[in-house]
């Protein structure tokens, strides 16, 4: 019986231990107090910060059925402390399209200026007689404005620069034209940078300076005739260039050089062209016809009737950057290449940018730079390039006009439609687009006030533009609390 008493003593207390151990006891048989006391000295639960959520973000973007099998690199980078905060394939080279305008529009507002403007200007030869007849010729004498008659960033109509030029023709008193209509192409003194063009010789005609061509020799002998004043145009000389000897600049009275070649920008043939037909229209007689004449080196003295500005490159840059405008970009390309080399060509325009960007100290490497707007798939750049190239314009003094110039997030331009909700004006970038690739780089206003900069760009995603567009908002969103 004592063997049995004792066996069943030890099976309660067994059941006793594993029901305790199951808990089995609630905890209403403690007090409040202990329940409250054991909550408290618990570990509370860690929040991650805005640079752990982007990180997070970046892992799950990267197994996202749209930019899975995609090349893409992202970074966002502070200025101030120069370092990237975030980054994800930071030296990918990669097409960044439209974000390609982020380079050609600032070379063109390092090299010529915010206040630049082009000139189109109306002169004639000859002498107006008693009745009105002009015996001689109407000059139209262009400067490569990239925006004439097209109406963008506050230029003018091709009409309304033909009306005003009409007004001008009559208030000389011209009734007739005994002559042509000459189209020559100039670049006026107001334009014209400290440095002159490279290989370019420039022959003095009034206000402005006509380019007459390249050289591939020039007699030693002129190279007496280094100009020694800070400011050469004050003496009144017919030729400048830049010596192939020396890479200096030079003037003469006479130019002694061999292998001559014109090369002269378009003219504005069209301009010309519809300015003949509407006098005509009016009962305003021209005899001649529209020509283009070759620049000589003896030219027919002129007078100048009036002239049609351009709206200033600022204008022209902040519309080609909110519209994406490829024509205003590749125009402006080619004119940065006339204005540097005297050469308004692609190869001229592609190696001003390029020699820019290498003077700035652009992260070179991995860089493609094939056209002014981005068009071309053969454009290459990586994101870190990006970012540092758009900080280091932080301290130019065309930063404000540059970055003014940028859509902002569910506002303007082309990132009117993005950002509606998290990031509406925060976010101004240049946006990029071609067909499977995405692309979005510039500055972000954080909710602390600080600015970032970024570069996203996207290759060969899956899916709709609506969707890739939407992973970029995602990735970008958590970076606005950083």
């Amino acid at each position: 019986m004592i063997r049995l008493k004792n066996i069943l003593v030890s099976t309660a207390f067994a059941l006793s231990a594993l029901a305790f151990g199951q808990g089995t006891f609630t905890s209403s048989n403690y007090p409040q107090s202990y329940e409250t006391h054991s909550s408290n000295i618990s570990a509370p639960e860690k929040l991650m910060s805005a640079k752990e959520l982007v990180d997070i973000k970046i892992n799950s973007i990267m197994n996202d059925p749209v930019l899975r099998n995609a090349n893409w690199g992202f970074v966002i980078y502070d200025p101030k402390t120069k370092k990237v905060v975030s980054s994800y394939n930071e030296n990918a080279s990669l097409v960044p399209a439209s974000t390609t305008k982020l380079l050609t529009t600032e070379t063109a507002i390092n090299l010529l200026g915010e206040k630049f403007r082009w000139n189109t200007q109306l002169e004639y030869s000859g002498n107006i007689d008693a009745e009105g007849v002009l015996q001689g010729n109407l000059y139209v004498v262009g400067s490569g404005d990239p925006s004439l008659g097209t109406n963008k960033a506050g230029a003018s109509s091709y009409s309304m620069i033909i009306s005003d030029f009409m007004a001008a023709i009559s208030e000389k008193g011209i009734k007739k034209v005994n002559g042509d209509i000459i189209i020559q192409t100039a670049v006026f003194k107001m334009n014209k940078m400290q440095r002159l063009p490279a290989n370019i010789v420039w022959l003095e005609n009034g206000s402005y300076y006509l380019p007459v061509g390249s050289t591939f020799e020039i007699n030693p002998q002129n190279e007496k005739l280094i100009a020694k004043q800070a400011n050469p145009f004050a003496e009144n000389k017919n030729f400048y260039y830049i010596s192939p000897y020396i890479n200096q600049m030079v003037y003469a009275d006479n130019f002694n050089g061999l292998g001559l070649t014109t090369k002269l920008p378009d003219a504005p043939a069209y301009l010309a062209n519809n300015l003949r037909a509407n006098m005509l229209k009016r009962g305003l007689p021209v005899t001649g016809k529209v020509v283009t004449k070759t620049t000589d080196l003896n030219p027919e003295k002129r007078e100048f009737i009036t002239t049609y500005q351009s709206p200033t490159l600022s204008e022209i840059i902040y519309y080609t950057n909110q519209h994406s405008d490829n024509a205003l970009a590749e125009a402006t390309l080619r004119m940065v290449g006339f204005q540097k080399n005297g050469d308004q060509t692609l190869e001229s325009g592609r190696k001003v940018v390029v020699d820019h960007l290498t003077e700035s100290s652009f992260d070179t490497n991995g860089l493609n730079y094939i056209d002014g707007s981005g068009l071309s798939r053969s454009n290459l750049v990586t994101p870190i390039s990006q970012v540092k190239f758009l900080t280091s314009l932080m301290n130019q003094k065309y930063y404000k006009t540059y970055f003014d110039s940028l859509p902002i997030g569910g506002q303007t331009g082309t990132l009117k439609k993005m950002f509606l909700g998290t990031g509406n004006g925060q976010i101004f970038a240049k946006t990029g687009t071609l067909n499977k690739v995405k692309t979005l780089a510039g500055y972000m206003k954080t909710n602390s006030g600080k600015t970032l900069v970024f570069s996203l760009l996207i290759n060969n995603y899956a899916g709709s533009v609506d969707q890739v567009k939407s992973r970029m908002e995602q990735l970008l969103e958590p970076a606005l609390n950083l």
